[in-house]
């Protein structure tokens, strides 16, 4: 089922590899005009266009966007008690995790009198956005949220498409979910305008004041990733979300069964979605395939399993050993990754380019798409060389604060002065030197 691709023979330069291996095709670019309309009109309309848009795109048109605190209530009264259950054990785990992120100030001391403290400070607003196209994912309401808060974000606006179904709400499990986590403001809006209301805020159809935020975290469409794109000098985004991707790295030592599972489990994400095994073993490989020949029927989204497995982002790439392996895996730098080899932890430890390493028969992705604590908001299309996922961290700024005496000033003052001369700005020097004359 999975396209083959053998580099036994030789492995091609990182260059080449980053050019050849499957990935999916995700093109922004061709979508922003379309996005641009969308995102001028909410600026100049407000509500009014975000309703207009949302009659258009989602066919259903709230009587206001931000929902009411009851409905929040209500959803979690009337949520399934397991479902409830294992978003209480998610929000705990991730909890446990993200509060051993945060950092704390730290004070140098560069010369006598003269200190820089770097000083974390929390984003003051931030909106998380909850898809709801062809999956409902409360998992992506926790996963924002608990971060946001343990960096001690004040102010949280949770954003979800209103539903037909629900009277124009989000789905209920969302609604759950933010109950849950404490947080009380979530708005029926989804796509392109929930990004720009986010950036621009409006006033609702009620007169309340639907303030904008600073920052905007989540996945979404290609049409979410476009506007947070176009809105990107407004606003400060995490990341620019493409389809979802997994690569598992195996050798003889893995069960196929749980190779086949895992890859099935992110093909059902969407057709987009990239299942990418990379093996040292021609013998696993053939078994993989007939797992997925047997397993896939057997799924409840079988079509779209199926299409995304053949398409041209998912694939089978044959290695001559686990070194070469890495170096693919290193080059195809993969939102998730599984190590399902021989001595996984020690393979684990010299990858160096994955949003989040699954390391052993026994961390499927599954986990920690909802309940290993860790966060499953992670860079995609090759992004995790540069990027880290969504944690603590995205939601503080680093601001450097600088205190000098008057002597620790002075003690400098000619080598400051030496280095504006050379950069032709005199007046920087003299900003010193006035201080003293």
């Amino acid at each position: 089922m999975l396209t083959r691709t053998d580099l036994r023979g030789r492995v091609p330069s990182t260059a080449e590899l980053r050019a050849a291996l499957p990935r999916a095709e995700m093109d922004v670019e061709h979508v922003l005009h379309q996005v641009r309309p969308v995102i001028d009109d909410v600026r100049d309309r407000g509500v009014e266009a975000v309703l207009d848009f949302t009659e258009k795109f989602d066919r259903v048109r709230p009587d206001r966007v931000k929902v009411d605190a009851a409905e929040l209530r209500r959803a979690l009264a009337e949520l399934d008690p397991a479902v409830r259950s294992a978003l209480e054990e998610s929000i705990t785990r991730a909890r446990r995790v993200h509060a051993d992120q945060r950092r704390t100030d730290t004070t140098t001391r560069v010369a006598p009198g003269g200190t820089v403290t770097e000083r974390w400070v929390p984003v003051a607003r931030v909106g998380l956005y909850a898809p709801g196209g062809l999956a409902v994912y409360p998992s992506s309401v926790v996963m924002n949220v608990v971060p946001a808060q343990a960096a001690g974000v004040e102010s949280l606006v949770v954003c979800s498409p209103p539903q037909a179904e629900f009277g124009g709400l989000p789905h209920p499990t969302i609604l759950a979910a933010a109950e849950l986590l404490g947080v009380d403001e979530v708005w029926a809006v989804g796509g392109a305008q929930a990004v720009a209301l986010l950036a621009y805020g409006a006033a609702d159809t009620d007169g309340a004041a639907l303030e904008p935020v600073d920052m905007v975290t989540g996945p979404g469409n290609v049409y979410v990733t476009a506007a947070k794109r176009h809105l990107r000098s407004l606003i400060g985004i995490d990341s620019e979300a493409g389809p979802t991707e997994i690569a598992v790295l195996a050798d003889a030592t893995a069960d196929p069964v749980h190779v086949a599972a895992d890859l099935i489990s992110q093909a059902e994400h969407d057709t987009l979605a990239a299942s990418v095994l990379v093996t040292t073993s021609p013998e696993l490989a053939d078994a993989v395939d007939a797992e997925l020949a047997r397993q896939v029927p057997l799924t409840k989204h079988t079509e779209r399993i199926r299409t995304a497995l053949t398409s041209v982002q998912s694939g089978c790439i044959l290695v001559a050993d686990i070194a070469d392996g890495i170096r693919v895996v290193d080059a195809y730098a993969a939102e998730h990754l599984e190590i399902q080899t021989a001595d996984a932890d020690a393979v684990a430890a010299r990858v160096r380019n994955a949003g989040a390493i699954f390391v052993g028969p026994y961390a499927p992705v599954s986990l920690g798409d909802y309940c290993a604590g860790s966060n499953h908001v992670l860079p995609t299309g090759g992004c995790a060389r540069h990027s880290s996922g969504l944690s603590v961290q995205s939601f503080l700024r680093g601001i450097h604060v600088i205190s000098y005496t008057e002597q620790a000033l002075r003690d400098v003052a000619d080598q400051v002065v030496a280095l504006a001369d050379a950069e032709d700005l005199p007046a920087h020097g003299q900003a010193v030197t006035a201080r003293f004359s």
